[in-house]
């Protein structure tokens, strides 16, 4: 008999002396883990961007040359449905000043401190649009009504046409050195929104921006980490002691998988990972993988031990027969995950590091300190015959005597739900990745059905002299801009300084409505421009609209919903009027939305790229292990069949690949290739090693590995769907199609892989 001699060595050394294993084991999770102290979260929507991103890099250079965008926009909507009343006029005049009062609030625009101009003789009088507002008169509230559902700065943007909701918009400077500041700050806007809204219960209170977008991103992490884990946890007790029967068993593999997470965890972080929304889940999927080396090494151990083998023997035979197995789908995993590393996103590169590493972590654990562990503790097991596995070996006899039926049938499900892949598309909406039981969700469709969206395309336009955007050429180009950024259909609001241009040239004229207009001399404008920014309040300046030496100018097209098909169209049909039309001028489109739309379209090549290189890999180290060419080629079909399997069916039932599908190919390629191995592994012993037919060859590795492979199918589908139950879409999303992946991967590896190798592998061992 041939034998495994590094596992022979390491398994008599481990059954022989457990106390020195289970010492050296946890000296080494006790350093490794250490490392979690110094644990950080961050929920800023930039870490799904790397330092070179070329959209990221455009949304800062507009960032520094302007104000920041980060805000919170604050949506009142009164029960009456008209803001125009005095007490809901004097609501936002308290809601406006509190804004002021909270961290890093650098500027706060709503229609009551809108700094509304008129004329009086020769003089510009500009100052708040609503004054005290419990004083007003009928008619002072009809003429706020009037200004503010006309004034184009105002409407769609800080108040709906209808009058029926308006928002109070408080933009922050962010410091950036603290990981948790938007939390923080959600935490101060809500605890003023609960109090503000006691004193005026009749007002509904919506929290959208960018900010509680970032706190949206650690909420739903945290949430998914307080009820996903524990549930998976449950989940992994149950099939294991279900499946098992071993109490000792079951604690041994607890135990390994939490040392698995906490080593990995805190190797990760010494390399200076921060956890995000997306790679905080890789505790879950550590937990998930983890299991299976330990569920293979155990269930051959207890069945050696109930058919009466000592436990030393018992626990030695199964790490012969199972180390080389289980170390290629440990290698083969952590390869799989390793390749996420082509992500154009941090975040899956973190998430598949850290797994890569759990992964082999866990192989490490699971053939020194599981078998020290299950040495050292008591083990009972009633002893009887249970060679055959009697459903396993229904099964066996189903696949040997219809192999060729299941062949064709097969290979034509494969054709026929693959045909289905072009139904999928790359496409995202970056408001969907939170699902409705997050408060920015609800409130970002909120925002979308009353005013102008969350979305939107911000453009700095320079003319590259100073002073140059007063030249009424320039300006008469940025209006007729204006105004067909406002005939798309997709926008619903532009906030451009032409329009302050016209009020003002309009007030200098009496108000005459015939003078609303742009200025028609360059020097006038200037001064106009110098009159009214010379009489603006502190905070309230024109810095979020005007550069520095007045070269260029910031337009910002507020915009619906839209998928990232849709925003990369309209992206698309800017850049091509501009090319037509203002080519003369330096312009830059960013903003974050454009980020996460380029950057789902970039990450499946990257990805694809990753995959390719994950499967030759693969497929070298399979060659080399079974030592065989066809049987290394074999294995390959049920490994790839099953990811484009799944993608058939997603096209069937979803259609739309964001960001987080990306990568599921690349993770499933380490992933499905486990059951195969474990299958070929046991089907090329029985033919090398007991010299059995092709067909008895296949019963034997249905015999004495089915039950494993099924369940630790069963717990990686379990816990991939659990991730997708997560109210993160990222995370849902993926663990939807993994789930699936693996499901078809098993059915695969039971009904198409034995008919395979009966019909190719033909010869004796």
């Amino acid at each position: 008999m041939k034998k495994n001699t590094l596992s022979n060595g390491a398994g008599a050394f481990t059954v022989n002396h457990p106390w020195w294993v289970l010492l050296l084991s946890l000296i080494f999770i006790g350093l490794s883990g250490a490392g979690i102290k110094g644990l950080e979260f961050t929920n800023n929507y930039r870490v799904f961007f790397g330092e070179d991103n070329p959209q990221l890099l455009a949304f800062d250079a507009l960032q520094n040359t302007y104000s920041k965008s980060d805000n919170v926009m604050i949506l009142v909507e009164p029960r009456s449905g008209d803001m125009f009343s005095r007490e809901n006029l004097q609501a936002i005049v308290e809601l406006t000043k509190a804004g002021w009062q909270l961290p890093y609030s650098s500027r706060v625009d709503s229609i009551s401190n809108f700094q509304h101009t008129i004329a009086e003789g020769d003089d510009l009088i500009v100052a708040d649009l609503i004054i005290q507002p419990l004083q007003m008169t009928d008619e002072q509230l009809q003429y706020v009504r009037q200004v503010a559902l006309h004034e184009p700065l105002l409407l769609d943007r800080l108040v709906s046409k209808t009058g029926h909701v308006s928002g109070v918009n408080i933009t922050m400077q962010l410091p950036g050195t603290n990981p948790m500041e938007a939390m923080e700050i959600a935490t101060v806007v809500r605890d003023m929104t609960t109090e503000f809204s006691a004193k005026h219960p009749d007002l509904t209170l919506h929290l959208s921006g960018l900010v509680m977008m970032n706190n949206a991103f650690g909420e739903a992490a945290l949430k998914d980490n307080s009820r996903l884990v524990p549930l998976m946890y449950g989940i992994v007790l149950l099939v294991l002691i279900f499946c098992l029967r071993s109490f000792t068993a079951t604690l041994s593999v607890i135990l390994l998988i939490v040392f698995s997470i906490i080593s990995a965890l805190g190797l990760a972080i010494y390399a200076g990972v921060k956890l995000t929304p997306t790679s905080a889940m890789a505790p879950t999927v550590i937990l998930t993988m983890a299991v299976a080396d330990c569920v293979h090494l155990l269930i051959t151990f207890l069945h050696n031990m109930r058919l009466g083998h000592e436990k030393k023997l018992a626990m030695q035979e199964s790490l012969r027969i199972n180390f080389q197995p289980i170390m290629l789908t440990s290698v083969t995993t952590a390869i799989g995950f390793l390749s996420l590393n082509f992500s154009d996103a941090p975040p899956f590169k973190d998430l598949g590091n850290i797994v890569a590493l759990g992964v082999l972590i866990a192989f490490v654990l699971s053939i020194t300190l599981l078998p020290a562990l299950m040495t050292l503790l008591p083990v009972r097991v009633k002893q009887q015959d249970e060679l055959d596995n009697s459903a396993m070996q229904h099964l066996a006899s189903f696949v040997i005597n219809h192999r060729k039926s299941l062949l064709v049938g097969n290979t034509l499900l494969a054709v026929v739900l693959m045909s289905f892949i072009p139904r999928n598309e790359i496409n995202d909406e970056f408001v969907k990745y939170f699902d409705e039981s997050i408060e920015f969700r609800r409130a970002a469709d909120f925002l979308n059905d009353n005013l102008s969206g969350i979305y939107n395309i911000e453009l700095s336009i320079d003319t590259g002299s100073t002073g140059g955007i007063s030249e009424p050429g320039f300006l008469a180009k940025i209006e007729q801009f204006k105004l067909w950024l406002l005939q798309q259909p997709e926008v619903a609001h532009v906030n451009s300084i032409t329009d302050t241009f016209k009020r003002l040239n309009k007030n200098m004229h009496s108000d005459q409505q015939e003078w609303y207009k742009l200025p028609e001399e360059r020097d006038l404008a200037a001064q106009y421009l110098l009159l009214y920014e010379m009489s603006l309040p502190y905070g309230l300046d024109l810095n979020d609209q005007i550069n520095i030496d007045k070269s260029g100018i910031r337009v910002i097209a507020s915009l619906k919903n839209l998928s990232t098909n849709q925003m990369l169209d309209i992206e698309q049909r800017i850049h091509d009027w501009i090319e037509l039309n203002l080519s003369e001028y330096t312009i830059n489109a960013a903003s974050p939305v454009l980020m996460f739309s380029h950057i789902g379209q970039r990450n499946i090549i990257r990805m694809l790229i990753g995959s390719f290189v994950a499967l030759v890999l693969i497929s070298m180290i399979l060659i080399a292990a079974f030592r065989s060419f066809k049987l290394g080629l074999i294995s390959l079909i049920p490994n790839l069949i099953p990811a484009g399997m799944a993608f058939g069916i997603w096209g069937l039932i979803d259609g739309q690949v964001g960001l987080g599908l990306s990568v599921v190919t690349g993770m499933t390629i380490g992933i499905v290739v486990d059951d195969t191995v474990h299958f070929i592994s046991k089907y090329r012993r029985a033919k090398v090693e007991k010299g059995l037919s092709s067909e008895e060859a296949v019963r034997y590795a249905f015999s004495t590995v089915g039950v494993a492979l099924w369940v630790t199918s069963l717990v990686l589908v379990s816990g991939f769907i659990v991730l997708s139950t997560s109210s993160f879409l990222m995370n849902s999303g993926m663990g939807l199609m993994t789930a699936i992946t693996i499901a078809v991967a098993l059915i695969m590896d039971f009904l198409f892989l034995p008919p395979i190798l009966m019909t190719l592998d033909k010869k004796p061992g």
